[in-house]
């Protein structure tokens, strides 16, 4: 019996850790949990709010590192943005993001001229002036706070936010 268990007991071992290491590729596992964790993180039906913490009918606008400017392809968020602000009554408050890296300071001015750039580019489609504001949280509002690009340029972004 003794003998029998001395034999049981590793191959059970054996099988159980080649079982729980598993035989996928790491490459496709770490890229779907990625992809997965982005959209478990960004899915906020029934909050009022469509993605990132922009209110619902508007979108986020995203920006390259070290960058105010925006992208050629954020210029349709934008005028999905200036199409919901001039139809309705609604004030919005356009709300400038970093990522982490970077000073706290450096990051304040950096989302400070990433709000403004976005408030231009509103007043120039016909929004009027006195129906926005901004604000700079610089990396004070992470969304993700993973140390990797995803994360990163997912935190790079003017949140537009209706406000009473």
């Amino acid at each position: 019996m003794m003998k029998r268990f001395q034999v049981v007991v590793p191959a059970l071992l054996c099988v159980s850790i080649l079982t729980l290491t598993g035989c996928g590729k790491k490459a496709d596992t770490d890229a779907a949990m990625k992809t997965e964790a982005a959209t478990e993180s960004l899915d906020t039906k029934g909050t009022g709010i469509s993605e990132g913490r922009t209110s619902e009918g508007m979108l986020p606008v995203y920006f390259d590192f070290d960058s105010s400017a925006i992208k050629e392809d954020q210029n349709s968020r934008m005028q999905v943005n200036s199409d919901f602000i001039n139809k309705g009554t609604v004030n919005v408050r356009i709300e400038g993001n970093c990522d982490p890296r970077g000073t706290n300071e450096y990051n304040m001015a950096l989302g400070e001229r990433r709000a403004q750039a976005a408030k231009k580019a509103l007043l120039g489609m016909g929004v009027a002036e006195a129906k926005l504001t901004t604000v700079s949280y610089g990396e004070e509002r992470i969304l993700l706070h993973g140390e990797d690009e995803l994360s990163w340029a997912q935190n790079r972004r003017d949140d537009f936010v209706i406000v009473e």
